[in-house]
């Protein structure tokens, strides 16, 4: 019963997919961390679904597509790594930081893999995919610091498609506000495979999609609330938005390349 919805709202997804999108499918882009896993493309049949395709290895796949199971529905394309163990708990952020050694925390996302890292002088200690912004609103580049948190924050600018309610932002994390007065967050939202957001970056809230599509029924991806707690740290959250001084945010590389 569950992949009607999901193949309705994948078809919405793809029907007003903008000119400016740099990729439709994860299959559509090549990550510099892709010269150490081999992989092919493989089309979702229908009724498979990533726990059907991969049991108890689904996540390192979701992981490795920067993908949720709201867009991996019948029809889409995903990348299928030559060997499931060359992919258990990837990430392509290096485990050492050393420009971050004298930082108690520090987050470093790299635009080129579309992943982020948070790291405890210097060590990696928690990584997950992001969507950065696409070509017509890249994610800024350089170095930046977290000054507010929101656990409930919503855009004030973007819609839920098909309807009037704001976009849900939860686990926000403001990293720049511009002198135009637009903001920049990190926050939970919908992940693609590829880079869709205005200039925001992207984390999984399976929560969240529940909440607003009803899909997945079991939520289980919620990198956004964990990277969210682990930045604000002991910090009282009083459920509005706080300001406060948080980690240093090092933001690197470029979009990553586009081909077949």
């Amino acid at each position: 019963m569950r992949s009607a919805p999901i193949f309705a709202a994948a078809f919405v997804a793809l029907a007003v997919l903008p000119r400016c999108a740099l990729a439709a499918t994860p299959c559509d882009l090549r990550y510099p961390s892709d010269a150490s896993v081999a992989w092919e493309c493989r089309k979702i049949a229908k009724g498979e679904t990533l726990e059907s395709l991969f049991g108890d290895r689904w996540r390192d796949v979701a992981r490795f597509n920067r993908i949720d199971r709201r867009h991996a529905y019948p029809g889409m394309k995903i990348r299928v790594p030559a060997s499931l163990a060359a992919i258990e708990g990837f990430t392509p952020m290096p485990s050492r930081y050393e420009a971050a050694a004298n930082d108690a925390k520090l987050l470093l996302l790299d635009v080129s893999e579309q992943f982020i890292g948070a790291y405890e002088h210097g060590n990696l200690v928690f990584s997950a995919p992001v969507a950065t912004g696409r070509r017509s609103n890249p994610t800024p580049i350089g170095e930046f610091q977290v000054t507010a948190f929101d656990r409930r924050h919503r855009s004030s600018l973007y819609k839920v498609e098909g309807t009037s309610r704001p976009y849900p932002m939860h686990y926000g994390l403001r990293f720049l506000t511009t002198r135009s007065g637009v903001t920049y967050w990190i926050h939970g939202r919908d992940m693609p495979g590829y880079p869709a957001s205005h200039g925001c970056i992207g984390l999984y809230d399976e929560e969240m999609q529940r909440e607003v599509y009803r899909i997945p029924n079991d939520p289980q991806l919620d990198d956004a609330r964990r990277l969210y707690e682990w930045a604000i740290g002991d910090v009282v959250d009083a459920g509005a938005k706080q300001e406060f001084l948080g980690p240093r945010l090092v933001i690197t590389g470029a979009l990553p390349t586009a081909g077949k």
